[in-house]
């Protein structure tokens, strides 16, 4: 049996990824600072701890594990990345992680590692024209992502690269864009545009507006949990190292992610821009190297993620309603 150990285990795409591993037959540990929020995890071994502590990790990474999945950040959505109020925590905690499960993982002999990198490292003069941004890998360079997070994930990327180059470390970098669905943040002030709109929509009345940062042209792309995960284990069997996108190419302005979740709710409400923190004018996945790579990229339509995780977040809307009356 194969032995994997899943950092950030806690959270939306690590809980998800120990479903995935658990139904390959991986006996697998999980530690995050915080238990699954909306499901049992289903790990063999669940640590919560902190992985900033060096000591921690070198009690969870105890062993020559046959994969190390790094998903562990202090990250959110666009309310929390974009405001430059957590810039420094963002930067510390995150590089700190990274620094600690790195060197240690080359002490234990862990086999594999994976590194969950992010499209926000991509230069932000690539993404300024909604409808023609630039995210192939070879254009992080010279690199000046939009935000601090991303330069954390820019660096994160050539400290694992470095340590395969210095000490043999066999890594796996990829690059996520905008992963969502469901069990995954949706209120608070660090939840995604997929979740943050799916909630709006199932919160309106009749008569109500949803509220839409800047005016709502700014372009992206969405990828369904699923999807990603079959890209990260993809990536992990092959002999390509990365770093490579994972993300869908089917690009939408944020006007018309919402219009889709109306759609699918089977609303008709209006749209109201407000100011808010935005990021880049435009972002979406070039998948040329990873069908390259990996003869294969994500397919899925963007109408399908967001039906389920409309879903699920209608679900959750409706139990915290009732919780409320209770």
């Amino acid at each position: 049996m194969k032995t994997a150990l899943v950092c950030g285990a806690g959270g939306f795409i690590g809980s998800h990824l120990v479903k995935r591993l658990k139904k390959e037959g991986y006996w697998v540990r999980g530690v995050d600072l915080k238990r699954t929020e909306f499901s049992p995890t289903e790990a063999d071994d669940f640590v919560v701890g902190d992985l900033r502590d060096p000591v921690l990790v070198r009690q969870v990474i105890d062993r020559p594990f046959d994969e190390v999945y790094q998903l562990a950040a202090d990250m959110g959505g666009a309310g929390f990345i974009f405001t430059g109020d957590n810039d420094a925590d963002v930067m510390h905690n995150s590089a700190t992680i990274n620094l600690n499960v790195c060197d240690t993982a080359k002490d234990a002999g862990v086999k594999k590692i994976f590194y969950s990198s992010s499209a926000c490292i991509y230069p932000e003069r690539n993404q300024l024209d909604a409808t023609t941004p630039v995210t192939a890998e070879e254009s992080a360079y010279p690199a000046a992502p939009d935000s601090e997070y991303g330069w954390e994930k820019l660096f994160s990327e050539r400290l694992y690269f470095a340590y395969a180059r210095n000490y043999g470390l066999n890594v796996r970098v990829a690059r996520f864009h905008n992963i969502f669905g469901p069990e995954g943040t949706w209120t608070g002030g660090r939840e995604k545009a997929p979740a943050a709109i799916c909630r709006k929509v199932a919160e309106a009345g009749a008569g109500d507006d949803v509220e839409i940062w800047g005016d709502g042209e700014q372009t992206r792309s969405f990828l369904y949990i699923d999807e990603c995960l079959d890209g990260v284990r993809r990536l992990m069997e092959s002999e390509f190292v990365g770093p490579v996108n994972i993300g869908s190419e089917e690009m939408v302005s944020i006007n018309d992610l919402a219009r889709l979740a109306m759609r699918v709710a089977g609303k008709d409400l209006e749209l109201r821009h407000i100011d808010g923190p935005l990021g880049v004018r435009g972002r979406n996945s070039d998948n040329t190297l990873i069908r390259e790579k990996l003869g294969w990229a994500p397919e899925q339509p963007l109408e399908d993620g967001i039906r389920r995780t409309y879903n699920w977040i209608k679900q959750q809307v409706e139990e915290a309603k009732q919780a409320t009356v209770a």
